[in-house]
């Protein structure tokens, strides 16, 4: 009889601790929830009159604008021209409503914020004390704009060739200015650092030491991306993002309009049309690699050096657009954010540097 007392007592008592313990919580929970209350509805310094007086936007880039072109170039990395070109087409995509409580931030306070941040690498507190706009406001319009910028330019930025007619083309330009007959691009990825995204282990983490995404891109002698794909773990090779890729499955059942086999330069055999690779990627009739053997013959080595003289031009884009756009080259979240659903963007600054780059390969050559 007592031991069946002393049980009943001692659940008694763990039934107590418990409800007290989630009687605690609750008031803890609620105290959270009360806010203090705001000692300012926005800052000063952060208001728009002081935005006008003193923010890069109104300040600073009219300056440059007005006096240094050349700077202007270096804060932006693209021309004043260009930025009023995005200006006029993103705008409206941009664009929000006036509230009764404050005004909406302008389409080009925006643009200039994001592509500063995108070029520069900079972070969101740092542009909060350039631009005197809010971080947190910054987080909010940054994927926005960038989604925008995508939106409007993604069709005339980035278009894969679909006729035979258009991949000749691109053949006689490597073969003009690489000396590499027949080939129709050249594939290779970049990794793209990033923090390691919550609960994914080792999923994003590359054989080079850090976290990254991968950016599998297609590329012509001129440096401009044909194709890209976006968003590869880390830990995959490019051979298996491409495998996975609709490039593949195009260039296997034929329906990308790939140009049929003719003889090269003085020969009279047909040979196949091909993308450049290195020794990531399978041999195949369209996808071209070096060889990998030792002991090879002149003819051998002559043939990987044409090859890898024309793959060259794949890493010299992922080299232009770094500097361009730093975002794709620091630890940030941003990144994170940014590359996998913006990386588009890119190719947009890159169009300021193509026509230097081209004339300055020609001489090379």
């Amino acid at each position: 009889m007592e031991q069946d007392l002393l049980l009943l007592h001692t659940s008694l008592q763990g039934q107590q601790a418990l409800l007290d313990a989630q009687v605690a919580l609750f008031c803890f929970r609620i105290k959270r929830k009360q806010r203090r209350p705001r000692t300012w509805w926005v800052r000063p310094w952060l208001t728009q009159e002081r935005r006008l007086m003193f923010g890069h936007y109104d300040r600073l880039m009219q300056e440059l604008r007005m006096e240094d072109q050349q700077s202007f170039f270096n804060f932006l990395r693209m021309p004043p021209e260009m930025f009023d070109e995005i200006l006029n087409r993103v705008g409206p995509r941009i664009q929000r409503r006036d509230t009764r409580l404050r005004k909406a931030l302008e389409p080009g306070l925006k643009l200039a914020v994001t592509i500063r941040h995108l070029s520069s690498g900079d972070k969101y507190p740092t542009l909060q004390y350039d631009f005197r706009v809010a971080r947190n406001t910054i987080s909010m319009f940054v994927p926005e704009v960038c989604q925008a910028i995508v939106d409007e330019y993604k069709v005339e930025a980035i278009s894969c060739p679909t006729t035979q007619r258009e991949w000749r083309d691109i053949a006689e330009e490597f073969q003009r200015k690489w000396n590499v007959p027949h080939a129709c691009g050249a594939l290779d990825g970049k990794h793209i650092a990033i923090r390691c995204p919550s609960n994914t282990g080792s999923l994003f983490h590359n054989y080079k030491g850090f976290f990254s995404v991968v950016l599998l891109a297609l590329v012509d002698a001129d440096y401009k991306f044909l194709w890209i794909d976006i968003g590869g773990c880390g830990s995959m090779s490019d051979a298996q993002i491409y495998n996975n890729s609709e490039l593949k499955e195009c260039l296997e059942e034929e329906t990308i309009g790939f140009p049929d086999p003719d003889p090269m330069p003085n020969d009279d055999k047909n040979v196949p049309y091909f993308i450049l690779g290195d020794d990531a990627f399978g041999l195949r009739t369209y996808l071209m690699k070096p060889y990998s053997q030792r002991g090879l013959t002149d003819e051998q080595l002559i043939t990987n050096y044409r090859i890898s003289r024309g793959r060259r031009v794949v890493e010299n884009a992922f080299g232009i657009t770094g500097p361009t756009m730093a975002i794709i080259t620091y630890h940030h979240d941003a990144a994170a954010k940014c590359s996998t659903k913006h990386c588009r963007v890119l190719r947009l600054s890159a169009q300021c540097d193509e026509t230097t780059i081209s004339n300055t390969t020609e001489r090379a050559t």
